[in-house]
């Protein structure tokens, strides 16, 4: 069972298919928590000759579609809150929402560990708890699958989606150029040789058919937390039928 399905697509848009999707089971080991089960369920879908704000408009667009269906309209009811689907949905810069919420910029200091404690501890509990959030433009370290912004080269074009508190989905604009590709894939598995003692192998079927990948975008949608929030549910517990802790 893979992370994720992503590599595998990526070389389905090189062989010419230009939309395409898989609702696909993902395992990661180690990931356990109120939001989290090693085994999940993943959403994930590419269009060519689109870019992350077109997959943040899908992403709108199913959800309400959703909600709609249910009979909800556009008002979603979780943990007590309303919380208003109508898009579009707010935007903010992580430049934007890390100065305002944890008083410093990661994309002129692209302190990873750092950026992961602030943004579950600082970011987004304080995200509007009433409207879907879309993170936006993170510090190029931190995407390392995502072409970097026109004119803005310390960013990439990434967004993350939050609704009620759960990160929901996370888009790029996908990276096609193949040196710029495996000169981070190296930079990585250096930092993984460093930190873990262990190789990582290069993806070298991936990086064999990126030149023939043409201008596109993804992103990857966690379904059993969508669950949660159609359902109300107050852990993923609630939504899967089995979990790592009865295996």
């Amino acid at each position: 069972m893979s992370t994720s399905p992503e590599l595998y697509m990526k070389r389905l848009l090189a062989a010419g298919y230009d939309r395409i999707y898989q609702l696909n089971r993902c395992f990661r080991k180690g990931e356990r928590g109120r939001y989290h089960n090693p085994e999940f369920s993943l959403l994930e879908w590419y269009r060519t000759g689109a870019g992350y704000e077109q997959m943040i408009r899908d992403t709108e667009q199913l959800v309400t579609t959703i909600a709609s269906k249910l009979g909800m309209g556009t008002t979603l009811r979780h943990r007590g809150k309303k919380i208003d689907l109508e898009p579009p949905w707010l935007r903010f810069t992580i430049s934007e929402a890390f100065k305002k919420m944890a008083g410093w910029d990661p994309v002129i200091e692209p302190e990873a560990r750092r950026f992961d404690e602030d943004m579950v501890l600082k970011v987004i509990p304080n995200l509007n708890p009433s409207r879907p959030t879309v993170l936006m433009d993170y510090p190029a370290p931190m995407a390392s699958l995502a072409r970097l912004k026109p004119g803005s080269p310390d960013v990439a074009e990434r967004a993350e989606v939050f609704i009620g508190g759960l990160e929901l989905a996370n888009a790029y604009s996908e990276l096609t150029d193949r040196r710029e590709q495996e000169a981070r894939f190296l930079k990585e598995a250096e930092q993984i040789k460093q930190e873990q003692n262990r190789i990582a192998p290069m993806p070298q079927k991936f990086l064999r058919v990126l030149s023939n990948i043409p201008e596109c975008a993804g992103i990857a949608l966690g379904m059993d937390r969508l669950v949660m929030l159609f359902c109300d549910a107050q852990a993923i517990d609630e939504v899967i039928p089995f979990t790592v802790d009865e295996a």
